[in-house]
């Protein structure tokens, strides 16, 4: 018999996406929120919503479990869903855990033991070494990959080509896996140049069933993080799948393993030999796309096994249907080396495939949590299809007042390689150069902004209408607009309700701009295009085809560079990002040279490393590590050398 009442213990998207299975098998949904979230969608979706210190804190959940009268908790993914302390307090307090046994966690979420426990299973795994019995720094077989041994989702890995750059990759690898997992313990691998990303999805039940749903391919990464998923993978025949198929049946059965989970493999991508890198004990962020080809709600079928029930379909049963991909909308800039973003959403469009998210206009995107916002997921009969479906959902994504890496997805998913399914998972950061979205604004653009700005201060005195209304003729008003890429100047005369003339370079276009709504439709020289527009304070935010600008207006006797912009002459360091400082690796009155790394900011488990801009001494130094600091924050301050 199915629950009546479940805890999320989770936020964001993947507590949403969980809510609504809930709701449709007429289950009360318990939300969890921070003080932060309080406003957060997760909690307006729910039925019922408690506050918790933070979404870590296990004693607090369960207190919130019982208090709401749920009898089980979903994890989702992240946070508490691969603690087998957590797993084992719900039992203690007579919850269920929507999820596999503890040992089956501890035994998996466990790097070194779960390949040791795979092997010996006969699941083929890569060569390497782990601590405690090897000393990885007197490892010499290069390339190869450094892990942590209780991580998961990329975090902390390092590859390393060369002996002498290992000292440095562990020091910052064991630094990640402590304050991620809070353990050091790693692991290295020799590193397979070029491999591709497979993974293949399980379930089992407690009656001893275990059975594979396919496989997805993970192969579109970044900083061995996932962008962009497929299902099925356009390498794997029928036959392959079968095999990586049972060997990843063999690797659930051998831990014991109940629920969804997904094991990871490394393939050549010249051989197709595969090798088990991991299994990940959870519901994986990527599961839509398995989801869209077999018809099966994965978490509906997590609900039943934990409540006891055998799977409905055997292994036999399992058929792939046509082509799904997903890409994953963060709230990072890659016009700034894909430093994370954030701010308050002020306008929202989702596209007519399936959106798993957890934005809402009004909500505020911070640092605290990972930057996914969002995963936008298309399907179709075949690969061909399903991209193209993909690239006119991701058009059609807007998220004004956050800068997002949808205009870099829609690069991605149009590259020939992706297309031709030529993919390993080193392929984005080669073709990188390709896919990071020009910074400079197109003139259209500028046009159509310094139109908005001309227009809106509009009222009905004919001497305070900023047409540039006078008796004889119109004159021409000159707007300063900054925007990422600078200062730029936008003339505008007339009324661009009725009729204008617009100038940004080059000769005068006959204009005129139509407001309905949040859409704008401007025509430009007989050209017209259609934007998404808002507005925060002084700042003005367009939308068209997936990409946003924000533009304010540059006033007479503005500096003419924005805070972050400061040269490198001025010796001002300043926070590339919002976030928290982690690590000083200088002191005030040092000696430094330009390159020297200074401070280490950490926002959304991401770490940046902030340089000196010159040789110099260093004259000031505000951060301290542990405090958090805003963008464009002064971190240091190195006065430059005597010359």
């Amino acid at each position: 018999m199915l629950f009546d009442r479940v805890l999320i213990a989770n936020r964001g998207e993947i507590a949403v996406r969980i809510a609504r299975t809930l709701r449709t098998l007429g289950i009360t949904s318990v939300a969890v929120h921070t003080a932060s979230d309080a406003g957060a969608k997760h909690v307006r979706e729910a039925d019922i919503a408690l506050q918790v210190p933070t979404y870590l804190d296990i004693e607090a959940i369960v207190e919130a479990a019982r208090d709401s009268g749920a009898r089980a908790v979903h994890p989702g993914y992240g946070f508490l869903a691969e603690n087998a302390a957590f797993a084992r307090r719900c039992a203690a307090a007579g919850l269920v855990f929507v999820g596999p046994p503890a040992g089956a966690i501890e035994a998996m979420g466990d790097k070194i033991r779960a390949k040791a426990t795979v092997s010996a299973a006969g699941v083929p795994v890569v060569p390497g070494g782990a601590e405690p019995d090897d000393a990885l720094a007197g490892w010499r077989d290069f390339p190869a990959l450094i892990k942590p041994s209780a991580g998961g989702g990329g975090k902390g890995m390092v590859l390393v080509r060369s002996a002498a750059e290992l000292p440095e990759a562990l020091e910052s690898a064991r630094r990640t896996a402590r304050a991620a997992f809070g353990d050091g313990t790693l692991l290295i691998e020799r590193y397979v140049e070029r491999p591709r990303h497979i993974e293949i999805q399980i379930l089992a039940d407690t009656h001893g069933a275990v059975v594979h749903l396919g496989e997805r391919e993970c192969s579109l990464q970044r900083r061995h993080q996932k962008i962009v998923e497929e299902a099925p993978s356009p390498f794997v025949t029928p036959e392959t799948r079968a095999r990586m198929g049972a060997a990843a049946v063999e690797a659930a059965r051998a831990v014991g393993y109940v629920g969804a989970g997904t094991v990871e493999f490394i393939v050549d991508g010249a051989t197709g030999a595969y090798h088990f890198m991991e299994m990940n004990t959870r519901l994986q962020v990527e599961h839509p796309v398995t989801e869209l080809v077999t018809g099966l709600d994965l978490v509906e079928l997590q609900l039943r096994v934990a409540a006891g029930e055998r799977l409905p379909f055997a292994q036999e049963d399992v058929r792939l249907d046509g082509h799904a991909v997903e890409a994953r909308v963060y709230a990072e800039d890659p016009a700034r080396g894909f430093l994370p973003t954030g701010g308050r959403v002020l306008l929202l469009r989702e596209p007519a495939v399936r959106v798993d998210s957890g934005l809402a206009e009004g909500g505020v995107v911070g640092s605290e949590y990972d930057p996914m916002l969002a995963k936008v997921v298309a399907w179709a009969p075949d690969r061909e299809a399903a991209f193209r479906a993909l690239d006119r959902a991701l058009s059609g994504t807007a998220v004004l007042g956050v800068v997002t890496n949808v205009p870099f997805l829609r690069a991605l998913a149009a590259h020939p390689a992706v297309l031709a399914g030529e993919l390993d998972t080193g392929l984005v950061e080669r073709v990188l150069p390709d896919l990071v979205p020009d910074a400079e604004v197109p003139d259209e653009v500028l046009a159509a902004a310094g139109l908005v700005f001309h227009a809106l201060p509009q009222g009905g005195d004919p001497w305070e209408v900023t047409d540039g209304w006078r008796l004889g003729e119109h004159a021409w008003t000159t707007w300063r607009l900054e925007s990422r890429d600078g200062v730029h100047e936008v003339r505008v005369r007339g009324l661009p309700a009725e009729s204008a003339e617009v100038l940004v370079r080059g000769e005068p276009a006959a204009a005129r701009i139509q407001a309905r709504d949040a859409g704008l439709t401007v025509t430009i020289g007989g050209r017209t295009e259609h934007y998404l527009h808002a507005r925060d304070a002084g700042t003005l935010w367009l939308g068209k085809d997936g990409r946003a600008w924000a533009f304010t207006r540059h006033l007479i006797g503005d500096p003419g560079d924005r805070p972050g912009a400061a040269a490198a002459g001025d010796g001002v360091v300043r926070s590339p990002m919002p976030g928290t400082v982690l690590v000083v690796k200088a002191q005030a009155g040092d000696r430094v040279s330009e390159g020297q790394p200074l401070v280490i900011v950490e926002a959304m488990k991401m770490e940046h490393t902030v340089t000196a801009p010159c040789d110099g001494v260093v004259s000031e130094l505000p951060a301290q590590p542990g405090r958090p600091v805003d963008m464009d924050a002064v971190l240091a301050v190195v006065t430059p050398e005597e010359t």
